[in-house]
């Protein structure tokens, strides 16, 4: 890693609060999906949004083939949701309420805010992709978000 320590690197890093995401899609009528912190808004005009995605993901290469995706935004209360789809393997929506989004991907039930897209471009990003989304539909929930610090979860308090 360019002379810079992983570990050091990673607890740095670690200061900045990010929010938490679940990225899912229909994958030849089964539903697919992964936990993703890296997401942001890129550009209001259209409306995108990026997010990176690990190449060692199983799931992202079967959501990148579906052509669109929601980007779920987890609410306080889905630490265990998240725990869930950070896992490679296995059944993640197993005992997850859903719902098909305008897109066909899963709109994970209590979510603070579900984002769907259509996929834009993939570009090169070290041991990441950097993938945009056009955006196509937005929803709102209710609630507090989930929030990473730190290796671990939190919420927000005002």
């Amino acid at each position: 890693m360019s002379g810079l320590d992983q570990a050091r690197f990673r607890e740095v890093l670690g200061h900045f609060a990010t929010g938490i995401t679940i990225v899912t899609a229909m994958d030849e009528g089964e539903p697919v999906g992964f936990s993703c912190q890296s997401f942001a808004a890129l550009s209001l005009d259209p409306p995108m949004v990026i997010l990176a995605p690990a190449k060692t993901s199983t799931s992202w290469p079967r959501i990148a083939r579906a052509g669109a995706f929601c980007v779920n935004i987890l609410a306080e209360h889905q630490e265990a949701v998240c725990r869930a789809f950070a896992v490679s393997g296995g059944n993640k929506f197993d005992g997850v309420d859903w719902t098909p989004g305008i897109t066909g991907a899963p709109l994970i039930a209590g979510s603070l805010a579900a984002v769907e897209c259509t996929l834009g471009a993939i570009y090169e990003g070290g041991d990441h992709e950097l993938v945009t989304g056009h955006v196509v539909t937005m929803e709102i929930g209710e609630g507090s978000p989930l929030l990473f610090y730190r290796s671990g979860f939190g919420r927000f308090v005002a």
